[in-house]
């Protein structure tokens, strides 16, 4: 099955978009998770590093992993809810996940939460450590996670304590 049929992009379907393992290990790196095409383009404005481009106003954005900086611009431009940014070495067996967030309340900075993955499963937890707000634009919620998980992790659900 595809991502048409369940809503939830496959293991495959993940695999073609992924940054190589040696990306990821460097720093913080964007994961766009945009594979249909729609005519929309903001994230290719919103990078300030030109790292994401569009053969066509319809054709899914590419990124140029080795000139994304990872700062999380894109995220909070996307209307699709489409991108995240993941540092696999953000602390000793830890990782930083970056998430567009448009849910209330808003996460509390220091709350631990259920992580959830792309179907809305639990799958461990996360603890907020930033809440980035711009007027107009969706949240961005710095999460830390355990290493193992942080190439699931996508969104956060009740909070734990």
């Amino acid at each position: 099955m595809s991502y048409e049929e369940t809503g939830v992009l496959t293991e495959d379907e993940i695999r073609k978009i992924l940054p190589p393992r040696e990306r990821l290990e460097r720093g913080p790196v964007a994961i766009i998770e945009c594979v249909q095409p729609i005519p929309c383009n903001p994230c290719v404005e919103a990078c300030k590093a030109g790292a994401i481009t569009k053969k066509s106003l319809a054709d899914p954005p590419k990124l140029d992993y080795e000139k994304c900086t990872g700062c999380g611009e894109c995220i909070a431009i996307c209307p699709g809810l489409a991108i995240f940014v993941v540092h696999l070495n953000f602390k000793e067996g830890r990782s930083l996940v970056m998430i567009p967030y448009e849910m209330l309340p808003e996460p509390e900075r220091g709350g631990i939460y259920e992580a959830l993955d792309r179907e809305g499963k639990p799958i461990g937890e996360a603890r907020v450590i930033a809440v980035r707000r711009k007027p107009g634009k969706t949240l961005i919620v710095s999460l830390e996670v355990d290493r193992d998980i942080a190439m699931s992790v996508r969104n956060i659900g009740r909070r734990l304590r």
